[in-house]
């Protein structure tokens, strides 16, 4: 029997009729006294007699996607922008209007991970317990108004905590994003839409890049570096009170669906066998995030994926400068690789979800193998190749390909609803290791050739293509298995998947829930 994949009926699941389910080897309908129901198991319990066409599906689809993609899109365009600011004022003087000396521009790309990993854990509790819109909403405003503050530091202790603030509140929105992919959307639909919102990481290095070259013209006023950040602070916290107004916490309570719509829209996503949102906190979901390889995995994959992330984001200026280029150059030669990885991200969200078989795994060995090209030209090719070494550098911007597609391994792959913030925090710990590690590899002493990151960047990209193949054959033998377990009992595929959506429903994790199948 082949494997059966559950994005194979593409973007609208069928609609089932799930209550009081029985198997023909007895499995009974389980009782959501067993186990905390889902916030939303009542409205999915009164659409159980629901029909629904598939032109009606697709509206509601669309209603949702004007709703959350346009928030989504501009809140992760800020964040990736506010975080990298640094980036954009180090050639206007930043270092020396703070003071900064030896290692210390480093240690502002590494801080701020730190302070990301230490509220990682703390965000994903809150994330459960809280309204998640208005929650992310109210994290955009404070995280503006850390950034716009960042002009009145004038030593390196001042920006050190700014940084370790602003890293402390942006760890709520990836995390916070993966959790909203999963409560509006099937497995089908989430690749190309998770791409959409994180493509802004490209558009933001053309957009920083362009805001750079502009504040280089300044030439009255302030110093030229804190105009970055006065810009992008305000836009944040504009941006921030927009999506409060705007962003739903949950399908079940959206104002902006009729009530018919709400019914459909959770009736959709229970289809993943996840459920949609529960705020209660499990033990035992706790403990089999700990003794599940599939975390570790990804752990693995999170700290190879980012070692070399910081040369794409807080060390490109001078990455590039150090190739040769004059300072107005170094902004506008970062464009094509944003331009690369908008292309790339889009490109493979495309792919991923016109082909949902099987490709996402095959996407990210992709990417990775570009990523580990890029790199072992930047180790290789001599000093005085400037151009070879810059398209280098581009196809390094592959990389993020190859992570966000990891992020739906979270939102697609793991279910209970402890379990998936947690699984999740876990991959951004991995994600805050790797990036405060980055940093530390560009030695001042080395500039500027950095030989050291350059390694670094190849072996961590080559962990990660290997932590790939591993989760891919690993969540592959499980699909088998659990066919093989179904062929057995004689299940046919209809009572399976109904059986399988109310375990979702009722916060069943995957491990438990022997109807659910891996999305590879």
């Amino acid at each position: 029997m082949t494997s059966r994949d559950p994005e194979k009926s593409g973007d609208h699941p069928q609609f089932p009729n799930t209550l009081n389910i029985t198997s023909p080897q007895g499995v009974d309908y389980i009782s959501p006294v067993q186990n905390h129901a889902d916030d939303s198991y009542e409205l999915y319990k009164s659409a159980r007699d629901l029909e629904v066409d598939q032109a009606e599906a697709k509206r509601v689809l669309r209603k949702i996607d004007y709703r959350i993609i346009p928030i989504l899109f501009f809140t992760y365009m800020l964040q990736y922008l506010d975080k990298n600011s640094i980036n954009f004022s180090s050639v206007y003087g930043l270092q020396k209007g703070t003071n900064l000396k030896g290692q210390d521009y480093s240690w502002l790309g590494s801080i701020f991970y730190f302070g990301y990993l230490a509220t990682q854990f703390p965000a994903g509790y809150l994330l459960q317990r809280l309204p998640v819109g208005k929650f992310l909403s109210i994290i955009t405003i404070c995280w503006g108004i850390v950034l716009i503050t960042t002009p009145a530091c004038t030593s390196f202790a001042g920006i050190a905590t700014n940084r370790f603030l602003l890293g402390a509140l942006e760890a709520t929105v990836n995390p916070g994003f993966v959790l909203i992919m999963s409560m509006w959307y099937t497995a089908a639909e989430q690749p190309l839409r998770l791409e959409i919102y994180y493509c802004t990481n490209g558009i933001a290095t053309m957009f920083g890049g362009l805001i750079g070259y502009a504040v280089g013209h300044i030439t009255t006023g302030l110093p030229k570096w804190m105009y970055v950040f006065v810009i992008f602070g305000s836009i944040s916290i504009f941006w921030g009170i927009v999506s409060l107004l705007v962003l739903p916490d949950l399908p079940s309570t959206a104002k902006f669906l009729t009530e018919r719509e709400r019914l459909i829209a959770v009736t959709r996503v229970a289809a993943n066998r996840q459920g949609v949102k529960n705020h209660h906190f499990s033990k035992h979901q706790a403990w089999q995030t700990v003794v599940d390889p599939k975390t570790w995995i990804l752990f693995i994959m999170a700290v190879g994926a980012q070692v070399p992330n910081s040369a794409l984001t807080s060390f490109a200026s001078i990455i590039v400068n150090s190739f040769g280029f004059d300072t107005l150059s170094t902004q506008y030669m970062q464009i094509p690789g944003g331009a690369v990885q908008f292309l790339a991200l889009i490109t493979g969200g495309i792919v991923c979800t016109r082909w949902p078989n099987n490709t996402r795994c095959a996407t990210m060995i992709f990417a990775n193998t570009v990523c580990i090209l890029g790199a072992g030209l930047l180790v290789g090719l001599p000093r005085d190749n400037k151009w070879g070494r810059l398209v280098a550098l581009w196809l390094c911007y592959f990389q993020g390909l190859g992570f966000s597609l990891s992020l739906t391994m979270v939102s697609s792959n793991v279910a209970g609803y402890t379990k998936k913030q947690l699984t999740g925090a876990i991959l951004f710990t991995g994600y805050c290791v790797g990036n405060i590690i980055g940093p530390q590899t560009f030695i001042s002493s080395e500039a500027p050739r950095y030989h050291s990151a350059y390694i670094a960047m190849l072996v961590g990209y080559s962990v990660k293509l290997a932590m790939v193949v591993v989760l891919y054959i690993y969540m592959y033998r499980s699909n088998k298995k659990r066919d093989a377990e179904q062929l057995m009992r004689g299940d046919s595929s209809d009572a399976e998947e109904r059986e399988g959506i109310e375990k979702g429903m009722l916060d069943m994790t995957e491990i438990d829930n022997r109807a659910f199948r891996y999305v590879l």
